[in-house]
């Protein structure tokens, strides 16, 4: 999700972790980079640099700047952290997808996207037809229309 000032939301503090001021962050990205050292994430208790980070059970343990003990760590709890966007252009990114219309190669239009779900696989399109669209099967997307080439019958599901 994305505010007005531009920034995405990345991840969740969930709660601290230790005594040492270590905090759990639920990533809502798979872009590692947004927990490496030195990352700089906006939050409502202004800028946050991390000093360390490391995966644990699918979520990351992170040490933040300052943070030093648990009550300080407990603090954090429920934090939203967001950044800007990455200038990557061989990303699909959900705000640019959700809203656009989906087109088959061959031209048939197959509806808009209301929702990106997540899945084990790939990601899904999912259409406000109902349709799911792997989103491997994604060829371009260009000013609000996403062109998927699919195997024949996916649509008639």
């Amino acid at each position: 999700m994305s505010g007005s000032d531009g920034l995405l939301d990345v991840g969740r503090i969930t709660k601290p972790h230790g005594v040492r001021g270590e905090v759990v962050v639920d990533l809502l990205t798979d872009r590692r980079e947004r927990v490496a050292p030195g990352a700089r994430l906006a939050s409502v208790r202004g800028e946050l640099l991390i000093v360390a980070s490391r995966p644990h059970q699918g979520k990351w343990l992170v040490t933040f700047e300052g943070v030093a003990d648990r009550n300080a760590a407990d603090r954090l709890a429920g934090v939203v952290l967001r950044a800007a966007p990455l200038d990557d252009p061989d990303a699909l990114w959900v705000d640019d997808l959700v809203g656009a219309s989906v087109v088959e190669a061959n031209g048939t239009e197959r509806g808009t996207i209301v929702a990106v779900v997540e899945n084990p696989a790939h990601d899904l399109l999912e259409l406000d037809t109902g349709a799911l669209v792997p989103v491997v099967f994604v060829r371009s997307v260009d000013a609000g229309v996403v062109t998927v080439d699919v195997p024949d019958g996916l649509f008639d599901l």
